[in-house]
């Protein structure tokens, strides 16, 4: 982002300021380019609130959004560009009915859609700042620590997403993570595919500017040549992935012959990692760490992390983020001792800077602390990770715990088994493990979604008895898979987290008949 593209950002206080009121909140609906993230810096300089919403939002998912934060306006594109084909924005957002929308063309200097009778278009909208005397400067507003700068959402995996607040903290908080565990300082180029609907965007745009590091932006779709080439040309030092994005920079060899060695560490975050892809991934800057994270929106960072100041080990974090503490619960709500090998769900300790004490449309007590163990006096906040502490200390998110399967009275975690199954064959490129319970009753049903290599083809029979194989000889002789279901992708939210609601519906209807035979 170069100086005069940055300077903009007074210009858009100034507009937001002579347009809305204090407090007011203001949507964000587009990929986060250049001039996403200086709107979005300019609402929080202007004394308002910026909404996060992810640009791949459908209209329904959009409205909810607009309705939960109560916004007053969104800032959104006309066209989305992927592939050199153009998608319509501008229509989805219309779509979930908004106040106001201020719309920016994709490309040029005029949008190339017609427009609502309230809407204006981004040049429109920046004219209003230069009525102004000094359209160039402006004074930030200052507020409490503990107001809103941001209104995030979680997932939405299991219903209505929770409007997630950010405060004057939460830049604070991440921003000193980034600090603590990736080295991130003066001189350091972060890039770090992602979008402001998602939780990555402010966390890695805070930790450039609050750190001194300039933030690398592509715009353009992560998967191809192109954006390798852009983190070798840019001199990329720190480079943030998730792991299905480094399995198809594998599977495509797209990085074939370019220049990745300025990389000074890699991070990644938002499912499980693959120790293979991890070891390519890291092969490709004369094998620099990557460094594991894992946390949520709702507490502005990562609880657990790796860290370059310890002996890291592929998929796996060695420790707890800084300030951050928890403990690993038995199935009776008893911590396991700190030093001991074990399996349970984590429970963080209350005291934990940069995160929520309130939602917008839940109750907080409710979400994460009802029903939570006691712990040294203090209730514990609940996360829903399950954990996994190695002999040596390393610690591996087993899933959710609401992601915990019961095969054959054995419990298990769909991540165990899709490690194994991903190993199973050449020809898959990830997996997918869930359960279903029969509808006329009886033991829960293993079921396997299977996304396949592009040059490869199988039949599903021949797949579970792979499956079954690998999972009777890694993990247990008495598990074995019901079915199998090979897919073209799997569906995911914009943070990339697999939607097992999703598949789960997909399967009972596909076994419904089954049942009946």
């Amino acid at each position: 982002m170069i100086l005069s593209q940055f300077a903009i950002r007074l210009v858009v206080a100034n507009a937001v300021d002579a347009t809305f009121s204090k407090g007011d909140a203001i949507a964000i609906d587009m990929p986060m380019t250049v001039s996403a993230v200086v709107i979005y810096l300019g609402i929080i300089l202007a004394g308002c609130v910026a909404v996060s919403i992810a640009d791949s939002f459908a209209a329904k998912e959009i409205a909810t959004r607009l309705r939960v934060s109560n916004a007053k306006a969104i800032f959104t594109q006309d066209f989305i560009l992927r592939g050199g084909r153009k998608f319509s924005l501008y229509s989805r957002v219309v779509e979930a009915d908004p106040f106001k929308a201020i719309v920016l063309p994709v490309s040029g200097n005029s949008v190339g859609i017609e427009l609502r009778k309230q809407d204006v278009s981004w040049k429109e909208f920046l004219s209003i700042a230069n009525q102004r005397p000094r359209s160039n400067h402006y004074s930030p507003v200052y507020r409490p620590i503990d107001s809103t700068i941001n209104i995030l959402f979680s997932s939405g995996t299991t219903g209505e997403p929770k409007a997630i607040p950010w405060t004057q903290l939460s830049p604070i908080r991440c921003s000193a993570d980034g600090w603590a565990h990736n080295d991130i300082r003066a001189g350091d180029v972060y890039c770090w595919p992602t979008n402001l609907g998602w939780v990555m965007g402010p966390v890695v745009l805070f930790t450039c500017f609050l750190n001194g590091a300039t933030l690398a932006l592509y715009h353009g779709s992560p998967s191809g040549r192109g954006f390798g080439k852009f983190i070798q040309d840019a001199g990329v030092t720190v480079l943030g992935t998730v792991p299905s994005l480094v399995k198809t920079w594998k599977s495509s060899n797209c990085l074939e012959g370019l220049d990745w060695t300025k990389i000074k560490c890699f991070a990644t975050t938002g499912e499980a990692s693959n120790v293979d892809d991890d070891l390519w991934l890291s092969s490709k800057s004369y094998y620099k760490p990557v460094l594991e994270c894992c946390g949520g929106t709702e507490l502005s960072s990562a609880y657990i992390q790796g860290s370059l100041l310890q002996p890291q080990a592929f998929g796996t974090f060695s420790t707890a983020a800084m300030t951050a503490g928890f403990v690993i619960l038995d199935e009776h709500g008893h911590p396991y001792p700190d030093d001991k090998a074990c399996v349970g769900e984590v429970g963080l300790l209350p005291l934990y800077l940069g995160a929520t004490n309130r939602l917008l449309n839940a109750d907080h007590e409710k979400v994460y602390f009802e029903g939570m163990p006691m712990h040294n006096g203090m209730r514990l906040r609940r996360h829903g990770d399950v954990l996994k502490r190695t002999v040596g200390g390393y610690l591996i998110v087993q899933g959710r715990a609401d992601d915990t399967m019961n095969l054959g009275g054995i419990k298990t975690s769909s991540v165990e088994i899709e490690r194994v199954c991903d190993g199973a064959d050449e020809s898959i490129l990830e997996t997918a493990a869930i359960s279903v319970a029969p509808l006329g009753g009886g033991p829960e049903q293993l079921i396997m979604f299977v996304v396949l290599k592009k040059e490869y083809s199988h039949q599903p029979e021949k797949l579970k008895i792979l499956f079954s194989r690998a999972i009777q000889s890694n993990l247990n002789p008495l598990f074995k898979v019901s079915f199998v279901k090979i897919v073209p992708e799997f569906p995911r939210t914009a943070s990339n987290k697999l939607l097992r609601r999703v598949l789960r519906d997909q399967v009972k209807q596909e076994l419904s008949p089954r049942s009946r035979i």
